[in-house]
Order: C-alpha cells, then sequence, then structure tokens
C-alpha cells in the first residue's frame, strides 16, 4: 500500500449529484485560494447516476458562488479509494454507514461525517436538497462551505 505524499480527500453523498458536488467543488476552491496541495474528489454510495452530471439546481448554486462543477460526473465508490484517500468524509449518517460496511480491512481512509468538521455540527448531516427547492441547495451550499473551511484549516495547519 502506497502512502500518499499529499493529503487526498473524497466527499460521499448518496447519487453524487447534489452535495458530494457542491463539497467538491466548495473545497477544491478553499484549498486552491489556500494554496493546500490537496487532492479532492466526490462519489455516491449509489450507482443510478454514475456518469451524469450535478443536478442542474447545484450547478446553478455552485456557479452563483463562483465554482464550476458542471464538468464533473457521478461515479460509484470503489474499494481502493479507502487505500487512496486520506480522508472520506460522508455526507449524512445514512452513507456513514454504507462506507463503514463496505470499507475493506485494509483500508487507510480516515471516515468521518462532513459536519463534525464545523464547531457546534458534529454529529449532524448535511441535508439532502434533491427532493426540495432552491432554498435546500442554498443551505447544503452553506453547510458544505463552511466544512471546507475547517477542513483547509485543519489540513493547513
Amino acid at each position: 500500500m502506497s502512502i500518499p505524499t499529499r493529503p487526498a480527500v473524497l466527499f460521499v453523498c448518496l447519487g453524487n449529484i447534489c452535495r458530494s458536488p457542491m463539497a467538491e467543488g466548495v473545497f477544491r476552491l478553499a484549498a486552491q485560494e489556500a494554496g493546500l496541495d490537496v487532492e479532492v474528489e466526490s462519489a455516491g454510495t449509489g450507482d443510478w447516476h454514475v456518469g451524469n452530471p450535478p443536478d442542474p439546481r447545484a450547478q446553478a448554486t455552485a456557479q452563483r458562488y463562483g465554482v464550476d462543477i458542471s464538468h464533473y460526473a457521478a461515479r460509484q465508490v470503489e474499494p481502493g479509494d479507502f487505500r487512496h484517500f486520506t480522508h472520506i468524509f460522508a455526507l449524512d449518517h445514512h452513507n456513514l454507514a454504507d462506507l463503514r460496511a463496505i470499507a475493506p480491512s485494509q483500508g487507510q481512509a480516515e471516515l468521518a461525517l462532513l459536519l463534525d468538521l464545523v464547531d457546534g455540527r458534529q454529529g449532524q448531516s448535511v441535508g439532502d436538497p434533491y427532493y426540495g427547492g432552491d432554498e435546500g441547495f442554498e443551505q447544503t451550499w452553506a453547510d458544505v462551505s463552511a466544512a471546507a473551511q475547517a477542513l483547509v484549516k485543519r489540513l493547513g495547519a
């Protein structure tokens, strides 16, 4: 097993079309602005959106904040992800449980909830905006943005 020379972060939600690509996009920007050398991706525990771009509402929300996620393509978590990535952040408890259930014993990734990074939000999930309106995507953006800033501080220390 190779030891990564830099942090590698994977954000995981259910279908990889709303929450996790938004988290990937905002963290990618925050890390770049901080000069942090890190690998960043997102994935889903489910496979029904594989190859599809993020939900148009997620794209529009990210774009309002200057982040283009339109070129991202959904993918499903793979066993090798647990060896490749140093940190895998689930966006909710259900996906964290699924990740723990499929994690190989030789995996090295730290598994945690994304909002565990944010003071006062430990143990909370990022709400899934898929079945709601635009306000849900705005709340998701606020949550993943706060977590991105906390993660940049943690990895940059």
